[in-house]
């Protein structure tokens, strides 16, 4: 018989902030790549972020993460950021829409799903059907909104989904760091990682970024980046291992959700 799971007022806001704050962050990305180029921006977002957190956690005492955890957050790093965040920064710079990303990106529950077959997971109907309506609604939000794009942007998109997806699953079987320092590591790893490939591919800086690339650059790293990322681990991960499978759930608070409201709010228009 299924577990009853108590939902608190705290889990309530957690959602609150993914869908609002999270899904901004797309927004701001958008924005950001118009004066930076797309791996640098995410490595220098990321780097910024995660040594922010990194040093933090330091001056309060807690201990550096061992060579077995800095190995095991290189990969979650890398899966989740760096191929993840970092897909959906590539494709935003290739011009793809918000409304083609949250379309895309609200796939990965179902590569979830898959990928959780390898540990044998198994789906509930009533996490079929969560994941339907998901997807159902994504698309009804962005009924009219501008859904073109490259298909080489398109699938960079469904291989960040993949990858996130992916990630998310490994990162309960991986021996991580304790705590936020988890998080501090993965973002340092995964930063240095783009920034690495920004060098390899001769991404370069044209100009100056402008005031706007500048404040999208500084709004992801901190409240998309250290306070949200950290909040997630801290209050939703954990509903998760009382309602399995909530994780998936995890997977629709991209672009298309918060997005759309701070679009209005910003006054961009439907290219963004």
């Amino acid at each position: 018989m299924p577990q009853s799971v108590r939902v608190s007022p705290l889990l309530i806001s957690a959602f609150l902030a993914l869908y609002l704050i999270w899904g901004s962050t797309y927004l701001v990305i958008r924005i950001g790549v118009e004066s930076w180029p797309p791996l640098m921006m995410a490595g220098v977002r990321f780097l910024i972020a995660g040594c922010l957190m990194y040093g933090f956690l330091r001056y309060r005492g807690v201990p550096a993460p061992t060579w077995r955890e800095w190995k095991a957050a290189f990969v979650i790093g890398f899966l989740l950021l760096a191929c993840g965040n970092g897909g959906v920064t590539l494709a935003e710079h290739a011009g793809v829409a918000s409304g083609v990303a949250a379309l895309a990106v609200a796939t990965m529950p179902l590569f979830t799903l898959l990928f959780g077959l390898f540990w044998g997971n198994r789906t509930t109907n009533l996490e079929w059907a969560g994941i339907v309506l998901g997807l159902i609604g994504i698309g009804l939000l962005n009924l009219g909104s501008n859904l073109q794009a490259s298909p080489y942007g398109a699938a960079l998109v469904l291989f960040a989904a993949a990858s996130w997806a992916f990630g998310s699953v490994l990162s309960k079987h991986m021996p991580l760091p304790k705590g936020p320092m988890a998080s501090a590591a993965e973002m340092i790893t995964a930063g240095a990682t783009l920034l690495i490939g920004s060098a390899l591919s001769g991404e370069r800086l044209a100009h100056m970024p402008t005031a706007a690339g500048c404040g999208g650059l500084g709004r992801a790293a901190v409240s998309g980046g250290v306070w949200l990322y950290r909040r997630v681990q801290r209050v939703y991960v954990p509903a998760q291992e009382r309602a399995p499978g909530s994780r998936n759930q995890l997977c629709l608070r991209q672009p298309g959700s918060g997005g759309d409201a701070w679009r209005g709010v910003c006054g961009r228009d439907n290219r963004y």
